[in-house]
């Protein structure tokens, strides 16, 4: 079953056309991985997905839902949940408090209940609390800074804490845009056991947006490919990774014997 699916979308700024009639879809209880080189068009996709742009033709379903004209606050309380290639956690709240932001899409306190802080906004706040200590921060093991203000960690664990933070939101859908940019092989590791964990325990879909290879050949269900806007192959990791198509797309030619001269030829120059 489809648990989304992008069909015909287009994205313009000005004369730029960042996707072309894109279409493609995510398995339910998948991992799907949309990769290309930069510039492809991969967190433009991202942000049409998740509502923060508005592509000018095309549709997306959720469930068999359109939600392409719902704002992103509302494609959140439906079950899409999302990280940023650069971080965007509150830097000066603690780890604790920017998990149980993620949550606060589904409380159904008002905001006079909230500000006086009395019955209904204080049980439900602890059972918040309780939700995220015994559930997400124990699963990704940072209970040992889950009081620390999040600006005084380092950039891996800020990274899992962003992944948290988007587990609060209770996701169907988790979107994941490059959640291993910047981290050294130990984090890499970590990281891509939290997100075969996420799928097979939590039973959530995961769509992720990635530049490393060798993870997305490894913990990867189903690969798209992107290049100047279009997708240009789909399919099991070891077919893509085949394609002459997606060979090209991020060797130039897609004869690799000939990308090795040129690169024994600027050797021998130098």
């Amino acid at each position: 079953m489809k648990i989304l699916e992008a069909v015909n979308v287009h994205l313009s700024f000005g004369g730029v056309a960042a996707l072309r009639d894109i279409s493609f879809s995510v398995p339910e209880d998948s991992i799907t991985t949309v990769i290309g080189p930069n510039g492809a068009g991969k967190t433009s996709l991202f942000n049409c997905i998740s509502g923060f742009y508005r592509p000018q033709q095309g549709s997306i379903f959720f469930r068999g839902q359109d939600i392409s004209r719902l704002k992103p606050p509302a494609r959140a309380a439906l079950g899409l949940a999302r990280t940023f290639q650069n971080i965007a956690l509150f830097r000066g709240m603690t780890v604790l408090d920017n998990i149980k932001l993620g949550a606060h899409v589904h409380t159904k306190t008002g905001l006079l209940g909230a500000l006086a802080y009395l019955g209904p906004a204080r049980r439900e706040e602890m059972a918040l609390r309780e939700e995220v200590e015994r559930r997400i921060i124990d699963f990704l093991e940072i209970d040992h800074i889950r009081r620390q203000p999040v600006a005084s960690l380092p950039y891996g664990l800020q990274k899992r804490v962003e992944l948290a933070r988007a587990l609060a939101m209770r996701p169907q859908l988790l979107m994941l845009d490059e959640p291993v940019a910047g981290m050294n092989r130990e984090e890499k590791e970590d990281m891509a056991r939290f997100i075969l964990d996420i799928k097979e325990e939590w039973g959530v879909t995961v769509l992720m947006v990635e530049h490393d290879m060798s993870m997305v050949m490894d913990i990867s269900d189903h690969v798209v490919v992107l290049n100047f806007g279009q997708v240009i192959a789909s399919g099991l990791p070891q077919e893509v990774q085949k394609n002459p198509a997606v060979i090209e797309a991020y060797l130039g030619d897609g004869d690799i014997a000939t990308l090795r001269r040129r690169l024994n030829a600027n050797t021998e120059a130098a």
